[in-house]
C-alpha cells in the first residue's frame, strides 16, 4: 500500500463521503429489526417471471446486439417509448431530448460534473435528497438551503436568496428540486408553486434540475404538470428512473433536457461508462412495449397505497402528543417531526434497542438543522410490519420522553 495515499488523492476524492443511509442500512440487517431506513421498493413488486421470459426472448432474437456495446444515448426503442410517454403527458420533446443513464443517480453526478466548479453554489431544499447533495458535494458544490412549507420550496425565500446572491456576485449554478412526493419530506409541489419557482429562475437566469423518481407513484389527488412542461424553454432539465417504479437492479434512468444540455450529458457520460448496459435496456423496452409495465405499476401503486394507509393509521393510533408527520399523496416516504428539544439521534439509539430503524432527518439538511426529524419509508416492509414498527417507534419516543423528564 502506498505510504502517502492522501497526498495523491484528488480534491474530489478527498471530499467524498460514504452514504449515510447505506452505512445505516448495515446496522439494520438483522432479521428481528423492522427497518424504515432504506428507500427500497417492495421485493414482491418485481415481475420476476415476466422478466425471465423476456430475457430469454431477447437473447434468442437480439443476443448479439444485446451483449455488445451500445450507443451512449441509449437503446433507440427504449428512448422512443419513453419519449412517447412524456409526449402523452404534455411534454414537447423528441428522442433528441432524452438520453438513457445508468440510474438517475448518474444524472445527478453528471450534473455536478458538468455545471459545478469547486466553490460554486447551488440551491436545494431544506430538507433535500441526500444522494443529490452527495453527488454535488463531490465536485465541490456548496449548497444553499431553502426551507420548505407544505407546498414545497418556499418561493419567497428563494427570491430573497437569489437577490442577495446577485448583489454579492455569486449566483448559483442551478436550483435542485424534487417536486413530486419529495424525498425526504413526501411533499408534492402544486402547480402554482412550480410556476413561481420557474418565474424566479427565469428572472435570475438560473437552471432548474427537476428530480422526479416517484412521479408515477401517485395514490390520490391530482397529478401536477412537470416543471419541464410548464417551462418549455430549456430552463429545466428533468431526471427520471425505473428504480422505484420497475426494478432498481437494472439501474436505468434518463434525462430530458434541451438538446444543447443533452449534448453535454452525452459527452460527460462517454468518459464515465461509455453506455448504459444494452441488455437491460432491451429487456425494459420489451417489457414496456408488451404493456406489462403499466399493468405492474398499477399493482405497485395499490400495494404502496395500502401500506401508506396502514402506517398513517398506526401513527394516529400510537404516537404520543407533540409528534407530527407529513401525509404524502404518493411516493415512498413520509417525514416525522419530534417534539422540540428531542433529538432523533438520541431516539435512534433507543429505537435500535427496540428493533426498529429510521434515517435521521438531519442528514437531509445541508445546514445541519432538522435534528428533531426523521425519514420513514413505508414501501419495503409489509403492512403488519409497518404497524408493529410504528408501535415500536412510538414506544421508543415515550421511553426517551420519560428519560428526559427524569433528568
Amino acid at each position: 500500500m502506498i505510504a502517502n495515499l492522501e497526498d495523491v488523492l484528488s480534491d474530489s476524492a478527498k471530499g467524498m463521503k460514504r452514504s449515510v443511509i447505506r452505512e445505516l442500512l448495515k446496522l439494520t440487517q438483522r432479521d428481528d429489526i423492522i427497518s424504515f431506513a432504506g428507500g427500497l421498493p417492495a421485493p414482491d413488486s418485481f415481475p420476476i417471471d415476466d422478466l425471465k421470459k423476456i430475457s430469454c426472448s431477447i437473447l434468442d432474437h437480439e443476443g448479439s446486439s444485446a451483449l455488445q456495446y451500445g450507443a451512449t444515448e441509449g437503446d433507440r426503442k427504449l428512448r422512443e417509448i419513453l419519449t412517447k410517454r412524456y409526449q402523452d403527458q404534455g411534454l414537447q420533446i423528441t428522442t433528441d431530448n432524452l438520453v438513457i443513464l445508468t440510474s438517475s443517480q448518474q444524472g445527478l453526478d453528471l450534473a455536478g460534473k458538468i455545471f459545478l466548479n469547486r466553490g460554486d453554489k447551488y440551491i436545494c431544499g431544506l430538507p433535500s435528497y441526500l444522494g443529490g447533495l452527495s453527488a454535488f458535494s463531490s465536485y465541490g458544490g456548496i449548497p444553499i438551503g431553502i426551507k420548505l412549507d407544505h407546498h414545497g420550496m418556499r418561493s419567497d425565500l428563494l427570491e430573497d436568496t437569489l437577490l442577495k446572491m446577485k448583489k454579492d456576485g455569486e449566483m448559483p449554478k442551478f436550483i435542485y428540486v424534487i417536486p413530486d412526493f419529495q424525498n425526504p419530506a413526501g411533499i408534492t409541489m402544486p402547480e402554482f408553486r412550480r410556476m413561481e419557482i420557474i418565474d424566479i429562475a427565469r428572472k435570475y437566469n438560473v437552471l432548474i434540475i427537476e428530480d422526479s423518481p416517484y412521479r408515477e407513484l401517485r395514490f390520490e389527488g391530482k397529478s401536477q404538470r412537470m416543471m419541464y412542461e410548464l417551462d418549455n424553454k430549456g430552463l429545466v432539465l428533468s431526471l427520471g428512473t425505473f428504480s422505484k417504479i420497475f426494478v432498481p437492479g437494472f439501474r436505468i434512468g434518463w434525462i430530458v433536457a434541451h438538446e444543447a444540455i443533452i449534448d453535454k450529458f452525452v459527452k460527460a457520460k462517454q468518459s464515465t461508462d461509455l453506455c448504459t448496459a444494452p441488455f437491460v435496456q432491451k429487456i425494459a423496452a420489451k417489457y414496456l412495449e408488451d404493456g406489462l409495465f403499466d399493468k405492474n405499476l398499477k399493482k405497485i401503486i395499490e400495494m404502496y397505497h395500502s401500506k401508506r394507509d396502514v402506517m398513517l393509521q398506526a401513527f394516529e393510533d400510537y404516537m404520543p402528543e407533540g409528534v407530527s408527520w407529513t401525509k404524502p399523496e404518493g411516493g415512498l416516504f413520509l417525514f416525522l417531526s419530534l417534539p422540540k428539544g428531542m433529538g432523533a439521534e438520541d431516539l435512534f439509539k433507543v429505537a435500535i434497542e427496540k428493533n426498529v430503524a429510521f434515517v435521521l432527518g438531519s442528514v437531509f439538511h445541508c445546514d445541519g438543522s432538522g435534528k428533531n426529524t426523521m425519514r420513514i419509508n413505508f414501501s419495503f416492509m409489509d403492512e403488519e410490519q409497518n404497524r408493529i414498527g410504528v408501535q415500536r417507534l412510538a414506544e421508543s419516543i415515550n421511553t426517551l420522553m420519560n428519560k428526559q423528564v427524569e433528568i
